[in-house]
């Protein structure tokens, strides 16, 4: 048997990897060449890594100090999610209250809420940021948790993170400078990857607990008990029957009684 030709086996080596990214929920056409190169290139960087610790506490946000001055970031994550999957009530109170913001969402949640994020992404009071591709919880070993659906190695922490990335600077001409994974937590390595991807891996401060189905009044707690200079809170945006609206028009009185103003994550300073 004569022996494949060079050109023929690396047809045949891209022509497995593609069919390997057909069963990632319909994103094979993300695959080209180019970027199976580029990404090769990231694993070979960092495949002789440990993952390190993995943990939702991996990074934290702080604001600068200032005198007088106290900022604290609301955040909002948009999973997946079913089409419509929109919280408008929430989203016109930000607007009303002019209260910036920052948005992490999901190339899957993008693909359902097409017209949804073209709007929010053109209005200069929301930040849009990277909540990966397809939601998984990025892990270069295949650790999860709460039963989310993690990435298994290298290669799906960069599929994660910088399909998304290109996805979203395409449609809005930014790339996204932050990165949250799915459930917050990450590995040391991933933390590695996303900075090598000009990214910044941000938690939370605050946990609101609307994930966890709390009614607003203790949701509304939940923000004002956490809340001090710097603070960042998670909180969603892609369920409408979630009661986040109500617990902001409880918490932001309060907040500004308390002299807080409100600031997007590209006006703090990570450290």
């Amino acid at each position: 048997m004569r022996p494949l030709s060079l050109k023929l086996a690396a047809a045949l080596v891209l022509g497995a990897a593609l069919a390997s990214a057909a069963g990632k929920g319909g994103y094979a056409f993300y695959y080209t060449p180019e970027y199976l190169r580029f990404r090769k290139r990231i694993v070979d960087e960092f495949k002789k890594m440990p993952p390190g610790r993995f943990s939702e506490f991996t990074h934290r946000s702080r604001a600068d100090k200032g005198a007088g001055h106290k900022v604290i970031a609301l955040t909002f994550d948009a999973c997946t999610g079913k089409p419509g999957g929109y919280n408008k009530a929430l989203i016109d109170y930000l607007r009303a209250e002019k209260i910036p913001a920052t948005l992490f969402v999901t190339g899957v949640w993008i693909d359902r809420n097409r017209e949804t994020f073209a709007e929010l992404s053109k209005d200069p009071l929301f930040e849009i940021e990277n909540h990966g591709l397809l939601h998984r919880l990025c892990s270069t070993s295949g650790r999860t948790m709460y039963g989310v659906r993690s990435t298994m190695d290298l290669s799906g922490v960069i599929d994660e993170m910088e399909l998304n990335a290109r996805k979203i600077q395409q449609l809005t001409g930014r790339r996204p400078v932050f990165f949250r994974s799915a459930t917050a937590y990450t590995d040391d390595l991933s933390r590695k990857v996303a900075e090598r991807l000009g990214m910044e891996v941000v938690s939370y401060d605050v946990l609101s607990g609307d994930a966890m189905k709390d009614d607003a009044a203790k949701i509304s707690r939940n923000i004002l008990e956490g809340a001090r200079h710097g603070a960042v809170v998670i909180m969603h945006f892609n369920h409408p029957e979630w009661p986040e609206a109500a617990a902001l028009k409880l918490a932001v009185p309060e907040l500004r009684k308390r002299g807080f103003n409100f600031g997007r994550l590209d006006s703090f300073t990570l450290r």
